[in-house]
């Protein structure tokens, strides 16, 4: 069984513990994007509140998430069908 860890990250100047089996750097690396995401939502609208920014961020991050996951699902059909046209 792997061993959980925890791991504190700096997330929009606020300490954040994660705990989890994940590799350490995987999760600063995961952190860092997110803070730096923030950082660029912030940073055009200064006078939002944290929460607002993390909420828009999210927001922000799902469509991103969202739309490769339809490139994907793309891509997974037209190889799907690229097999079938070659066995038949």
């Amino acid at each position: 069984m792997d061993e959980v860890r925890k791991i504190t990250v700096k997330i929009y100047n606020e300490d954040y513990i994660v705990k989890g089996n994940d590799d350490g750097n995987y999760v600063r690396m995961l952190a860092d994007y997110v803070d730096r995401r923030m950082r660029m939502i912030g940073q055009r609208n200064p006078n939002l509140s944290m929460t607002r920014v993390a909420v828009l961020t999210a927001l922000n991050m799902a469509d991103e998430l969202n739309r490769l996951q339809d490139d994907y699902d793309e891509l997974a059909l037209a190889l799907e069908e690229e097999k079938k046209r070659r066995q038949g």
